[in-house]
């Protein structure tokens, strides 16, 4: 079946030579973007009863931009001045250059690793005496929690953001020929909006492991996989299933 319309599951690309806007106008189809959940931040008070206290805390584990937003945000709530001394371990070169809107980075200690959370492993081996603080959503890769503790070092968990669904309620009617989907979230918001949605003949494009297990534990049939050694990205594998779709017969 031939594939007119796209909708992701995902903030609208602020870059004007996105691959999205590629694929729209190569192929001629029309693709919108939406984000099926949002990150809501929690206040100073529920951060008090996770019993987190900042000022014993001599290094932080980010691994993710909303973390970095999020622990500086109830820093700042919590009157807590985060000391030059503080030790940062960032799980990629990106997330380290997002820390420079809060820090003056040649003044402070930065570790980064090379991609994945077990990357960062050499670099925790080195400072194993550290008091770590690990913010996160409430929703956390369970390696890693596994990872911290099988290198027996002093960590706490700080939930500073949540991960709720969005309130799609206004698309109900609107009918898209394939869904992409990035998260396990992005997944559930969807029977969370929509409890009777019955896929039929909408292709459903997903990315990683974890969103796979989660669309197939929905009854929902995967059409498009993605990373495959052919299609590293989600951009590349709807070019390519685009074009395959849409050859004139």
């Amino acid at each position: 079946m031939k594939v007119k319309s796209i909708l992701v599951s995902q903030p609208k690309p602020q870059a004007e030579n996105s691959p999205y806007y590629e694929i729209e106008k190569r192929n001629k189809i029309k693709i919108d973007f939406r984000p099926f959940i949002q990150v809501v931040g929690i206040d100073a008070k529920e951060v008090r009863q996770q019993k987190i206290d900042f000022s014993k805390v001599t290094a932080v584990i980010f691994t993710s931009r909303n973390a970095i937003d999020h622990f500086f945000r109830l820093a700042e709530e919590m009157r807590f001045t985060v000391p030059d001394s503080m030790k940062y371990f960032c799980e990629s070169e990106a997330i380290a250059f997002y820390l420079q809107k809060y820090i003056v980075y040649r003044k402070r200690k930065i570790y980064i690793g090379e991609k994945v959370f077990a990357d960062m492993v050499p670099l925790f081996k080195k400072h194993k005496d550290e008091n770590f603080l690990l913010p996160a959503s409430d929703v956390l890769k369970p390696n890693v929690p596994t990872l911290l503790d099988s290198l027996g070092l002093t960590w706490q968990k700080a939930t500073l953001f949540r991960t709720v669904s969005s309130d799609l309620s206004d698309l109900s009617d609107v009918k898209y020929d394939i869904l992409v989907f990035f998260t396990p979230s992005g997944i559930k918001s969807l029977f969370e909006n929509f409890p009777d949605f019955v896929q039929e003949n909408t292709r459903i494009a997903v990315f990683g492991k974890s969103t796979v297990d989660q669309a197939k534990e929905m009854g929902l049939r995967v059409d498009i996989e993605v990373p495959t050694p052919q299609t590293p990205s989600m951009t590349m594998a709807l070019d390519k299933y685009v074009k395959e779709a849409n050859k004139s017969k």
